[in-house]
Parts: C-alpha cells; structure tokens; sequence
C-alpha cells in the first residue's frame, strides 16, 4: 500500500485506504486530502511525489495549482464585503464599476457575476496566453464588451473570466488586488497555506500540475460558445509550468494550496460564519450562499447545475445536501461544506483527468469521509 503520511482519526481509514488505493493504481502521483469536522481536522493527509519522475515526495507543505478551486476563495471575498455592507450582490455592477455599464450591461447585476450568468463567459477581443497576467487588459476589455447572451437567463461557466469580474468589484470597494485582500482578511486571520498569486519565495514548494490528455472540446459541448471561451486563450494545463501564470492574479483559476489549506477556509462556509475560534461571516451573511440564482443545463459545459452565490449547491450532477455547497477544479480538485454536519472534505492532486471540475477520484474521497461521519 502507498505510504500515506499525516494524521487521521481511526475512525475515518477509509479515507486513507482511498488516497492509498488511487496512489497505488497510478491514477495519482501525489495528492492531498483533508477533513475537518466542527472546523478542527478529523483527516490531514498526503503521499505520492510532487512529479512523474518521483524525484520528491509529496510534503506536508507541497503547494499545488487547484484551479477553479480558488473561485470558491473570491466567493468568499465577496460574501464577507456583502456581510459588512459594503457590497450588494443585487446592485448593478456598475455602481462599484461604472465603465462596466459599456455594452449594454448597465443593469448587470453583482449576483450575476457570483452565477456565472452575466454572459460573460470569455473575450470577444483576441488574448494571448500570457494576457491571463496583465489585470488592467482582462479587466477592461470585459467592461467593454457587450453579453453573449442576456444576463441573468441562463448559466454560462465564466471558466477564467469570473475571477476577474469579482476580482475588480473587490478592488474597486477595498482598493488593493483580490490576492492581496485575501491574503491579509482571510488566509491571514487563518492562518491557511493558500495564495492568490504566488510570491517567490514560495516557489520551492510547488508541485507542477501534470497535464491531461489534449481536452476535446467536443466532449463539452461543441457550440460557438465553448470554442469562443475555451479558445481565447486556449485553456491549456501547461501554463502552471510558468511563472508569469503562479506569480500573477487569476482567481478564478491559479491558486495555490493543498487540501488542508483549502479546506480551513472553506470550513468557515460549513461552520456559518466560523472556523477554529476565527468568524469572518455572520450567520446571515453565510445564508447567502444558499440564496438559489439560477438552476438548469449550463450553456457552456451543458451540465445540470444549480448555483447560489457563487458556490454550487444541490443538483441532479451533484445529490448533496439541502445545506451543503461546493466546487470542483479543472482535472480533479473538489472542496464540498456541508453546514447541517459541519463537514469540510477536500481532495487537491497533481496528476489531472480530463474533467473541467472535480472527477470520480474526488467523489472517492468524499463517499468515503461521508460513510465514516456516518459510521459505516
């Protein structure tokens, strides 16, 4: 059996047993899980190597790109400027934005950018590759650029483009970048391993994502709309390699953590407001995660999704529960909260599937953290 290393309850060694199988069959090479009950952790563990060659083992502190995980982080920066009244998720964009009205998109609401719905899935103008870095371009061109589709009608998975959208609603209230407010109001209070832009100093801890197989944007769904979002730039899993993409400010899509430092954040989400004696919401600002935006075939991966504000909650994809939330990340990662057991569940990998959020792997993890809470 792989070498699991870390710490667990007895109770929960099919959690163990999970990661060890899944190391051991090869469909990972080095991965993190945690689980925290009542925000305190009941599993903290990792094993595998930090690449293909084996060159190191997977540590303690290995950091590792969860990609769309680190939306679930800007929902949460936002959550908390709506709970100290700074922010209203049902105000037009403009009001913190006001370039954004260009476009037609005067009435766009904040909750619609929380609900992938504003129609603003990728870019109309061309971007390179290395454009992801330059904020003030993938800012406002977005604000100049008019919907692909009504706002507030449908779901369209903003894949890249909704960390920026929230992203500079967050600086345009508080007056520094996202990762940097984040840093200093969440991972800091914390105390998480977690960032929004990698500095350099943590470059020695990183384990380089390993790509999967060349996506087949077919198996999504082949409209005009997935080539235009997914192509422009193309999203492409060798940009973690660089460090333009870990050093800059993607929020949607290049944080780096691991599981136990995704999961003390999220924890806040499953404990109301709370985490380890650290409350960055109150009870009713936390609800609003609940608060139901749209629900339905998304228009870009086509799947039946339901999302509140910001997280994805309950749905025919997902059969969680009434109180719980969650997201996945491009190739595998998944973080789920659920409030009515105070459980937060967190896979983070290297190796990628081909899934653009969370694969069997993930929900490996997770039957076996549930079946254990459970005592099965």
């Amino acid at each position: 059996m792989a070498d699991i290393q870390g710490s667990w309850d007895p109770h929960y060694e099919q959690v163990v047993t999970a990661l060890a199988a899944s190391l051991d069959a090869g469909t990972d090479t080095g991965a993190s899980v945690a689980v925290l009950v009542g925000g305190e952790p009941v599993v903290d563990i990792w094993g595998g190597t930090v690449d293909e060659a084996g060159s190191a083992p997977w540590q303690e502190d290995t950091l590792v790109n969860v990609w769309s995980m680190t939306k679930t982080m800007t929902f949460l920066c936002a959550l908390m400027l709506a709970d100290r009244g700074e922010l209203d998720f049902y105000a037009p964009v403009a009001r913190y934005w006001p370039e954004f009205a260009a476009g037609g998109k005067e009435a766009v609401e904040v909750r619609h950018l929380m609900s992938h719905t504003a129609g603003l899935p990728g870019w109309s103008e061309p971007m390179q590759p290395e454009d992801l870095a330059d904020w003030e371009k993938c800012t406002s061109l977005l604000a100049a650029q008019e919907p692909w589709w009504e706002p507030g009608t449908a779901s369209g998975y903003h894949l890249v483009t909704q960390g920026y959208l929230i992203g500079e609603v967050v600086r345009r209230i508080t007056g520094v970048s996202i990762g940097t407010w984040f840093a200093s109001e969440v991972a800091g209070p914390l105390g998480a391993d977690f960032f929004i832009g990698l500095p350099e100093s943590e470059e020695s801890r990183v384990s380089i994502v390993i790509p999967p197989p060349q996506m087949d944007i077919s198996m999504l769904n082949p409209t005009d709309l997935i080539i235009r979002a997914a192509t422009n730039p193309p999203l492409d899993a060798t940009y973690p390699a660089h460090r333009w993409w870990r050093a800059a400010e993607i929020p949607a899509a290049n944080g780096h953590g691991n599981a136990r430092s995704v999961a003390e954040v999220q924890s806040v989400i499953a404990g109301r407001g709370q985490a380890r004696g650290v409350r960055l919401l109150s009870e009713e600002g936390v609800d609003r995660v609940f608060d139901q935006q749209i629900t339905g075939a998304d228009l870009i991966l086509g799947y039946d999704l339901t999302f509140g504000m910001g997280y994805g909650l309950a749905s025919s994809l997902m059969p969680i529960g009434p109180r719980a939330c969650y997201w996945g990340g491009y190739g595998g990662s998944l973080i789920i909260m659920d409030q009515d057991a105070d459980l937060t569940i967190c896979y983070a990998m290297n190796r990628m599937g081909d899934a653009i959020m969370g694969d069997l792997r993930g929900l490996e993890i997770v039957t076996a953290a549930v079946a254990s809470l459970a005592g099965g």
